[in-house]
């Protein structure tokens, strides 16, 4: 079902709320709740699709709501949620399109927790569905895991995997490869948590937290039979009995942490420090631990509660310890960081506040990177900005070094490199990183290897501010930038074909009503205030897994990652950044030259003097490709993407044209399914090259059609919450 944000602009969240509180006690026979409560199952729901999230590179998370579908349905730590989705049905039934799937699972978590007296930060609202699992085969085990990042070893899987065990959430709760070893599973706790972006007291206060609800299942030692893609008609029977109740199979651990289960307290941390902790094979067959007294001549009777390895661990770990001690006694300390964590767990993949819909969306948080304010007065004369970029991409800065073309200075390539750097870190996957906030100033992303030189590129541009209003942002300039030199080279490398005799007449060499569009109103974040969580993209040995893996992170498909590959290279810069120099001699110039030029050369697989991996043009030509151009040769469906583009430049350049823009706009948020830029009354077209081509302007006069045109649209586009432009 595809996302109605109408419906979910009408849901009545406080009705959906009630619905779900009265739900929690009532005791179904096909799934009876333990102590006559729903909630644990619930929480434990809302955890094991939220915890699958990684940082790496942004996967897993409930936004998709994929727990529902293979691989993770049948992941032995979500054995018998099928279960509580059977139970949640009804609702899901009664609402329909307006309570996503997503969003039912972590609102009767948050309910859960609410109606068993635990605290709740909030709920950001507008997960949307997936269709299928396929965005979890990453997360494996599965072969398209086993090829982008394989885990030699299960149970001591490293990064960028989030879990220590494929199928697992977190790590082996009985302990290191199955080992009863607090010691050695507090290091793996640590770096399975911090892989999702936790801290060491938001690790213990989630997991004492959780832990204060319901109990572990493992009420005989043969397991509970076969998963849902062994069985689908029937799966997870249980072997111990009926399969239910006290009969329940499902971790092979048995008993509650607490003896309050279905109450919200601290005692979870108080048992911990209370007792000491003894090991034993439970009656599922694993290890476990049981309390046992600190003074040996007590008789005071013992808790019927047990904790796991991973429990004890917190003991053996002095900064855990401490944490467990403070939380054991300060309940209000527990309930603060408990509900910020919460909150994050089941956030953190929906990326910025502005991306959350509903009445309970609490202010924006840390993790979710939010920018200040845009600077009150005047919006930005946008095109004399362009008109100023224009000029300087051909006068000579004593803050960069330009490429030299036809024996001039001209920047247009490095504008259009500073600009996909800062705008490629976007992730569709946790919706996080892009140019918006321009953070490619600070670190870490102004340190990451293929952002060398681009702080000197900015410093040609940061006086162009001159004589702007503060609202002007560096996020703005970067991304006109970069697409100014982009609309100009289209143009320049239309007029060059034409004079050469390679187009019958204006406009026929496919530039004519190419646009490159614009849409401003970005802002600047402030250095050291709630930095992102960025992530440099991922390096593989196999290139064409990792040109897809990397495209498909950010939201490309392979016909727009083909096609951006095509944008010009500086050669110095490709110099500085390790190599011999770039596949073309005239930076200034996009058509698909770049598509010829790759498939039309013989390439010789060399080195560069700084020891990359590279490939040289034969006959000594000074041309230059990386392994990941050729990986678009190497590549079946790229190939054929690559000849198509060969073939018809107006292809190529509508196509380039359309995904820079998006590209650009991407983490331009209005709600999870909009996009502020995507309003298309909003601004007008500045054709600035191409427009100059059509009407016999040269490049160089370019800046006043842009002028005209962005006068005559800015009216409209001031009407609205953003400035608008295109370009």
């Amino acid at each position: 079902m595809q996302f109605d944000r109408a419906a979910v602009a009408k849901l009545d969240l406080a009705a959906v709320k009630a619905d779900l509180a009265a739900f929690m006690t009532k005791s179904q026979d096909s799934w009876p709740a333990d102590w006559g409560n729903y909630g644990p199952l619930f929480v434990r729901q809302a955890w094991h699709c939220s915890g699958s999230y990684r940082s790496s590179d942004g996967r897993g998370g409930c936004d998709g709501a994929r727990q529902r579908f293979d691989p993770e349905r049948s992941w032995d730590d979500n054995t018998n949620l099928d279960k509580a989705k059977a139970l949640l049905w009804p609702l899901k039934q009664k609402y329909g399109g307006a309570l996503s799937w997503g969003d039912l699972i972590i609102l009767a978590g948050d309910v859960a927790i609410a109606s068993m007296g635990g605290p709740v930060l909030g709920f950001c609202a507008g997960r949307i569905d997936d269709l299928d699992g396929t965005e979890s085969l990453p997360l494996g085990p599965t072969p398209e895991q086993e090829a982008l990042m394989p885990c030699p070893v299960q149970g001591d899987c490293k990064s960028p995997l989030g879990q220590n065990t494929l199928g697992l959430i977190y790590v082996n709760p009985e302990g290191p490869m199955g080992k009863p070893v607090p010691e050695e599973s507090a290091p793996q706790i640590r770096g399975v948590f911090r892989r999702m972006g936790m801290d060491d007291a938001e690790t213990v206060a989630l997991i004492g937290g959780g832990h204060a609800f319901g109990k572990s299942h493992g009420a005989c030692p043969t397991g509970p039979g076969p998963s849902p893609e062994e069985a689908p008609d029937a799966p997870w029977p249980g072997t111990c009995g009926d399969g239910k109740a006290n009969n329940t199979f499902t971790s092979g651990f048995e008993g509650p942490w607490t003896t309050t289960p279905t109450a919200w307290d601290n005692q979870y941390f108080q048992n911990l420090l209370a007792y000491n902790w003894e090991v034993h094979v439970g009656p599922g067959g694993h290890h476990q631990w049981r309390p046992k007294a600190k003074d040996a001549k007590s008789k005071a009777p013992l808790p019927a509660v047990m904790m796991l390895t991973t429990d004890v661990a917190l003991l053996h770990d002095d900064d855990y310890r401490g944490l467990v001690e403070l939380f054991a006694a300060n309940l209000t300390a527990l309930e603060h960081t408990f509900k910020h964590a919460w909150y994050k767990l089941v956030t953190r993949d929906m990326g910025p506040a502005t991306r959350c819909l509903g009445p309970d969306v609490p202010p924006p948080q840390p993790f979710q990177a939010p920018l200040p304010p845009r600077p009150a007065g005047p919006a930005p004369d946008y095109a004399a900005l362009a008109r100023d970029i224009s000029a300087a991409l051909r006068r000579s800065s004593p803050a960069a070094e330009p490429d030299t073309v036809h024996g001039k200075p001209h920047y247009g390539a490095l504008f259009a490199a500073l600009a996909w750097q800062c705008a490629s870190s976007f992730r569709e996957t946790d919706y996080s990183g892009g140019c918006n906030g321009a953070r490619i100033r600070f670190a870490p992303q102004k340190d990451w290897p293929e952002n060398t030189y681009m702080d000197s590129v900015l410093a040609v541009l940061e006086p162009l501010k001159a004589g702007q209003p503060a609202s002007l942002s560096t996020a703005d300039l970067i991304v006109l930038a970069g697409t100014v030199a982009l609309q100009e080279a289209i143009a320049e490398a239309e007029a060059a074909q034409q004079a050469e005799g390679g187009c019958k007449g204006k406009g026929t060499c496919g530039a004519s009503g190419v646009r490159l569009h614009f849409c401003g109103g970005r802002v600047d974040a402030v250095e050291g205030e709630h930095a992102a969580h960025a992530q440099p993209p991922r390096v593989l040995a196999n290139k064409i897994l990792q040109v897809r893996d990397n495209a498909a992170v950010m939201g490309l498909s392979p016909r727009e990652a083909v096609a951006l590959a095509a944008r010009p290279r500086s050669p110095s810069q490709q110099q500085r950044l390790g190599y011999s120099g770039s596949w073309t001699h005239t930076p200034s110039r996009v058509s698909n030259q770049y598509f010829k030029v790759l498939l039309g050369e013989t390439w010789l697989r060399t080195n560069s003097s700084e020891g990359l991996e590279e490939f040289a043009a034969a006959g000594g030509k000074g041309l230059f490709m990386t392994p990941t151009d050729l990986a678009i040769k190497w590549d079946p469906e790229m190939l054929a993407i690559a000849q198509e583009f060969a073939a018809d430049n107006k292809a190529f350049l509508q196509t380039f044209a359309g995904a820079w823009t998006r590209l650009m706009n991407a983490d331009r948020f209005d709600g999870p399914d909009r996009n502020l830029c995507d309003d298309d009354e909003a601004g007008g077209v500045l054709a600035a090259a191409a427009a100059a081509t059509e009407a016999g302007v040269e490049a160089a006069e370019a800046a006043a059609v842009v002028k005209l045109v962005l006068d005559a649209s800015y009216s409209v586009a001031a009407k609205v919450a953003e400035e608008f432009m295109e370009l």
